[in-house]
This record gives C-alpha cells, structure tokens and sequence, in this order.
C-alpha cells in the first residue's frame, strides 16, 4: 500500500491562501475592537462588569442587570520580543 504524500505544488497554493487570508484579517477584525485616534502615551477606556442572562415569561418584565463600569487605563508603547530558532530546527518547520 502507498503512503500518501502531498504535493509541492499544492503545499504552496494551501500556503499563499493561507497567508493571503491572515494578511485581510486585520480589516476583518477592525470593527470588533474599539480604536482611539490620536492619542499620544496614555488614554482609558470604559470596562463593563459580567452580566447573567435570565429566562421570562411572555409579557414578563425584565430585570436590569446593573453592570459595574470601571475605567482602565492604557500606555500606549512599543514592545519588542526576540527569540533564538536554531537552524536545524527552522528546516524542520520550513524545510525550504
């Protein structure tokens, strides 16, 4: 029985859409997070305590939950992080 293989050709098309779809995701995911223009080193943003969802009857009333709203502040810097990949094992991930 042949052990199946895949093909060079085709591990490079799975990898350029792959990397052509993670390139849109930040357009994607813009709308879900809140953004702030112009802020210089520091800004707040509100946060909102947990809430319970809770069960009715028709026509019944619904109880506010009476969320907790906190402010959080945030520093806007840059951060930097390296890391050592030894050349045997970066063949191994990308064996190019």
């Amino acid at each position: 029985m042949a052990t199946p293989s895949i093909s060079t050709s085709f591990i490079g098309e799975f990898e350029a859409g792959v990397h052509m779809a993670y390139q849109r995701m930040g357009s994607k995911l813009r709308n879900t997070v809140r953004t702030r223009n112009g802020v210089k080193n520091k800004t707040t943003f509100q946060k909102i305590g947990k809430g319970f969802a809770t069960t009715k009857a028709r026509h019944g009333n619904i109880a506010p939950m009476n969320l907790a709203h906190t402010n959080v502040s945030v520093t806007v810097e840059d951060f930097f992080a390296g890391e050592w990949v030894d050349d045997l094992d970066q063949l191994r991930i990308n064996p190019r």
